[in-house]
């Protein structure tokens, strides 16, 4: 059995590759989405017109990432945060976010199989997710490592203000905005303090991938656009007549997406950082 539980994921992981391939290739020859349509109509959030704001109350289920927070702070998700099925999240991240569906099947069933559950039938709290050194990571640029802070729902503000005022670009429109460079010298100071201070710190490099892709989703998804980063993660709200920037016309694939993941993580140097400590 496990044979052929092995081979089957095989299968479907040569499978989505495919598949994302073929929607890289589409996205390359079709024209973009044109702003107030990349939601699509029927769903929540078309034209920027998002759901209501509902701050988490007590008992509400929250996890380390943000943009998801935010999908059950605004009811695209359920509120309380519980119960979620696996398949309700794919389609709920593919209509807000334009995620491909390609990213939106394959990451939802990483996450089932990280918590030994069935993609198809079962259902999640949005805390699972934070299970340490599964999805979840030290040295993240939202959040105290799980040594000091248990419950990964809460933000750290004097990070998130850090990663902020690294800020150094502008787009066209003349919004101020991050950069790879700025993520990749941010996500440096973090992980070697981390390294310094956590005696529990533990970072393997696919979880520095994820910490890379977490941290491309704010360059990607929301344009790096500082105003609006700011909200998603001190608020956790998807700010008003918001659109995601990535505006393919199938979605942000995975093999569009690795392109700044690589550029970030490929940059990222503890050892200059602790080089230009020692100078100071």
């Amino acid at each position: 059995m496990p044979l052929l539980e092995s081979a089957a994921k095989l299968f479907r992981l040569v499978y989505i590759l495919c598949w994302d391939l073929s929607l890289t290739l589409v996205n390359l020859v079709t024209p973009s989405l044109k702003p107030g349509r990349i939601v699509p109509h029927e769903s929540p959030g078309a034209g920027g017109k998002w759901p209501e704001f509902v701050p988490p109350k007590e008992g509400d289920s929250r996890c380390a990432c943000p943009m998801l927070n935010a999908l059950a702070n605004h009811g695209i998700l359920p509120h309380d945060g519980r119960n979620i099925r696996f398949t309700e999240l794919t389609q709920t991240v593919r209509t807000s976010y334009n995620f491909a569906s390609t990213f939106c099947v394959f990451v939802p069933r990483y996450a089932a199989d990280l918590l030994l559950k069935n993609y198809k039938t079962d259902t999640f709290d949005l805390a699972e997710l934070s299970q340490h050194n599964g999805i979840e990571h030290d040295a993240s640029l939202t959040r105290q490592d799980a040594e000091y802070d248990p419950d990964q729902s809460r933000v750290h503000l004097p990070f998130v203000n850090a990663l902020l005022a690294c800020a150094s670009g502008k787009d066209r429109a003349g919004h101020v905005r991050l950069t790879p460079a700025d993520v990749s010298r941010y996500s440096s100071t973090r992980r070697a303090a981390a390294r310094a201070t956590n005696p529990a710190f533990t970072l393997s490099r696919t979880h520095k991938m994820f910490g890379s892709s977490n941290s491309s989703t704010l360059l990607t998804i929301l344009g790096g656009r500082v105003a609006d980063v700011e909200v998603f993660l001190k608020e956790e709200r998807i700010p008003a007549g918001w659109e995601p920037r990535a505006a393919h016309r199938m979605g942000l694939t995975m093999l569009a997406f690795q392109r700044t993941v690589l550029k970030v993580e490929c940059a990222i140097d503890e050892g200059a950082v602790l080089s230009e400590g020692d100078a100071e």
